[in-house]
């Protein structure tokens, strides 16, 4: 998957591309012999595994460009989709991240445009805190008509290839280390925007992705980390006021959403218990979280109403 990967990157057209493998706590030795074949790559050797967000934060503090993209090794390139991305990042120097489109690799192969579950045409979020995305629906994900033609603000950029400028992840502190994976490039892109930053789509960029490579979809771990995570960033990011309704109702929802799994077979049990451990997880963590939220607060510069103006109230309304 890696050197599928890799191979891909050599084709980008930009010319001044560097990149960092992160080996998350990894023993193998072919991965050094492997990374040495591509003359723009370098390995960097984690002595654990630090997670998706850990691991991103040691690439970036390991390099030194203006831009960085944080990107899946399950991912494919349009040759093009660098020089669009870096393009688009000098016309705004408010810009924090920016997101390609994203389109699964798999009916690409067989000549079918379909957008990608972890990202699609760009991140989204209700007032409820739930993510969605430009071209994934709740049945499934959208074929790639040119319906999202048009780069637009978007609310958070996908951790499938989301590109940034440096010096903004450092000003507000990179990524969550405690998310450890699942909704960290949200919270990243929350705190971007309360910081007055934007983020925005970018679909003359393509990049394709496999999925799945590290949590299956559906698995007690993944539920666990999604509702663990989401109910933490909605604790740091979200204002107070907005912050005392949305949690008893959440708190309601996720209750059914424990119903829900009891139906999911196989592992109810255990689907349905993520739930509950994700909510004790932010009980014994809630005063860590409070100090992360002290911060992020005391050095917002935009307000509640700013940030969600276009979203709408529940992802239930939305269609």
């Amino acid at each position: 998957m890696l050197e599928c990967c890799l191979d891909s990157l050599e084709q980008t057209s930009y010319p001044s591309m560097g990149i960092i493998v992160v080996d998350n706590g990894g023993t193998e030795a072919g991965l050094v012999f492997l990374v040495k074949r591509y003359r723009n790559a370098r390995l960097l050797r984690l002595p654990e595994n630090r997670g998706y967000a850990g691991g991103c934060n040691a690439g970036l503090k390991s390099s030194t460009a203006d831009y960085v993209v944080f990107m899946n090794d399950d991912t494919e390139h349009d040759p093009l989709w660098l020089e669009r991305l870096v393009t688009a990042a000098l016309a705004d120097k408010h810009i924090g991240a920016l997101q390609p489109k994203i389109l699964s690799l798999k009916p690409y192969r067989k000549g079918k445009k379909v957008f990608d579950y972890a990202g699609a045409a760009g991140g989204m979020i209700d007032r409820l805190g739930y993510p969605w995305c430009l071209g994934r629906t709740f049945s499934g994900v959208e074929s790639d008509n040119g319906q999202y033609e048009n780069g637009q603000e978007i609310f958070w950029a996908s951790g499938v290839a989301m590109f940034v400028r440096r010096a903004v992840v450092e000003e507000i502190g990179g990524f969550d280390e405690d998310f450890f994976m699942q909704m960290e490039e949200i919270d990243l892109s929350w705190r971007m925007k309360l910081a007055g930053y934007r983020v925005l789509s970018v679909p003359s960029s393509v990049v394709l992705h496999e999925g799945g490579a590290s949590l299956a979809a559906g698995s007690a771990e993944k539920i666990y980390f999604n509702h663990r995570n989401n109910i933490s960033m909605l604790l740091k990011n979200r204002g107070m006021a907005g912050l005392l309704w949305v949690l008893p109702l959440r708190l309601l929802l996720d209750v059914a959403a424990a119903l829900f799994y009891l139906t999911q077979f196989p592992g109810v049990l255990k689907k349905a218990g993520a739930v509950f451990r994700a909510w004790s997880f932010n009980i014994r963590t809630l005063a860590a979280t409070i100090k992360k939220r002290r911060t992020i607060q005391a050095s917002r510069v935009v307000d509640e109403r700013t940030i969600f103006r276009h979203a709408p109230l529940s992802l239930l309304l939305r269609r």
